[in-house]
């Protein structure tokens, strides 16, 4: 896969989603592409980076063929999105433990807060090209 920013997340989750659809509308410039962790492509990238191939429940980031994960992942993204999102990046000062004991919690709770779909999400035919099969 060319060097570029791929975003991996739960292709079930409404939250999850919910947060591919923001991140698409800010980012005009289609800085980002997209694979759920269930899909080919997100399971060729786990195994790649040595990350498990069966966990769902966290939103990965891989950037410059580095992995972020977790609430970094997430504090990364918005760093780059268009709006005043990117200063929520200033919560990288929090401790990662910190940051994802949060992450986590809201993870373990999103599909009952939020639900979920039976199978991943379908994209539309204009953002197909945004999404590795």
């Amino acid at each position: 896969m060319k060097s570029t920013s791929i975003i991996l997340f739960d292709g079930v989750c409404n939250l999850c989603n919910g947060a591919v659809q923001f991140i698409i509308r800010h980012d005009p410039n289609g800085k980002f592409l997209f694979a759920s962790l269930q899909s080919e492509a997100g399971q060729q990238l786990l195994q790649q980076h040595q990350l498990p191939v069966d966990e769902f429940s966290s939103f990965i980031l891989v950037q410059h063929n580095k992995i972020f994960t977790k609430s970094t992942a997430a504090l990364y993204v918005a760093r780059q999105i268009r709006g005043a999102w990117c200063c929520l990046y200033i919560f990288i000062i929090v401790p990662r433990f910190l940051r994802d004991a949060v992450y986590n919690w809201i993870a373990q709770n999103r599909y009952r807060w939020f639900g979920k779909k039976e199978t991943c999400m379908i994209p539309t035919p204009e953002l197909k090209a945004r999404f590795l099969p």
